[in-house]
């Protein structure tokens, strides 16, 4: 339990870096999901639109919160966006720009992940193969750290091992005079806020663009109220999500978990000063599941899961954000 608050407060900070961040080189990402480049004027100012917009998107992420399931905010906010759009009263939507600008990005990200993870996990495999850093199986005897081997050379201790809370994979070696093992910990520390720092940096300017939707005059404080709002949101409601993405996708040690972060963190800076809205769930997804593919351990019952609840989120957000428009112009009649 204190790790797992311990890395929820270490995400919660980097995800605002991220936010704050996000202000000076993701202007394009606000533009795209002010639906502007491909919604005509007239039905975004339509009454109610920005209400609806939120709402459906809102319904959306909170409904796979609950089932734990890791879609994408981007998709639910893309969703939400056309759905209000084409319901609104003589709508006008560019759908071939929308697909350019939003559909093919989404699509392309994970895919791109799951080629990063079958290329680069081998090659970090065989430079630790190379510096001369091995892998032994340990379990916790009290305060010490014993390898598994070992174990039955110990008077009078008789051990089972067959949980990850009773054996962990540890790394031998040293790297330039340092234990290979402190080293990894640390960086898989510091990737694993890069991730959260690049979810700030992509997700933040997307909500900001709804923020500006409804309230214009929240402009110059938008970035920091929705880094916070994104900092509660996941400080409240995490932690299932968080089981299905480190647990439930593939079994994972400290070296495959730095390699997935090292690619999804890749993947989203470089993409959001593009304007390319890549979804950071997605792109951890697509991550995992190259993982998965390279060790064989993937768990392909959850990852089927997964897809069809991303197959889902588009029109499901669509839907709502349409009802919600239609309830909304029905209501002000």
């Amino acid at each position: 339990m204190s790790d797992y608050r311990k890395a929820l407060w270490w995400a919660t900070g980097t995800t605002l870096c991220g936010s704050v961040a996000a202000v000076f080189f993701t202007a394009h990402l606000v533009e795209t999901f002010s639906g502007k480049l491909f919604v005509d004027a007239g039905t975004l100012a339509t009454s109610g639109f920005a209400l609806a917009f939120a709402a459906g998107c809102a319904a959306t992420v909170l409904l796979a919160t609950r089932i734990g399931a890791p879609i994408s905010t981007t998709h639910a906010m893309a969703g939400s966006l056309l759905g209000a759009a084409f319901a609104a009263p003589d709508s006008i939507i560019d759908w071939a720009r929308a697909g350019k600008s939003i559909f093919l990005p989404l699509a392309v990200g994970p895919v791109l992940a799951v080629a990063g993870a079958l290329l680069l996990y081998p090659l970090l495999t065989h430079l630790r193969a190379a510096l001369g850093i091995g892998r032994e199986t340990c379990v916790c005897i009290g305060e010490e750290w014993v390898p598994q081997n070992q174990v039955a050379a110990i008077a009078g201790v008789r051990v089972s091992v067959d949980t990850a809370q009773a054996c962990q994979d540890r790394y031998q070696g040293q790297v330039f005079g340092v234990s290979a093992q402190r080293m990894l910990d640390g960086l898989h520390y510091l990737s694993a806020g890069l991730v959260s720092f690049a979810r700030g940096v992509n997700d933040t300017p997307k909500i900001v663009a709804l923020t500006l939707m409804a309230a214009p005059f929240l402009k110059p404080v938008s970035f920091g109220l929705v880094g916070i709002a994104i900092a509660v949101g996941g400080l409240l409601g995490a932690r299932r999500v968080a089981q299905t993405m480190s647990q439930k996708i593939t079994a994972m040690n400290p070296g495959q978990g730095l390699t997935a972060n090292l690619i999804t963190s890749g993947l989203v800076l470089s993409a959001s000063p593009l304007g390319l809205p890549l979804s950071t769930t997605h792109v951890s997804c697509g991550a995992l599941f190259g993982i998965g593919a390279v060790t064989g351990q993937a768990r392909w019952r959850t990852i089927a899961g997964i897809l069809l609840a991303w197959l889902v989120t588009l029109p499901l957000g669509a839907t709502l954000g349409a009802i919600f428009l239609k309830t909304a112009l029905w209501l002000g009649h």
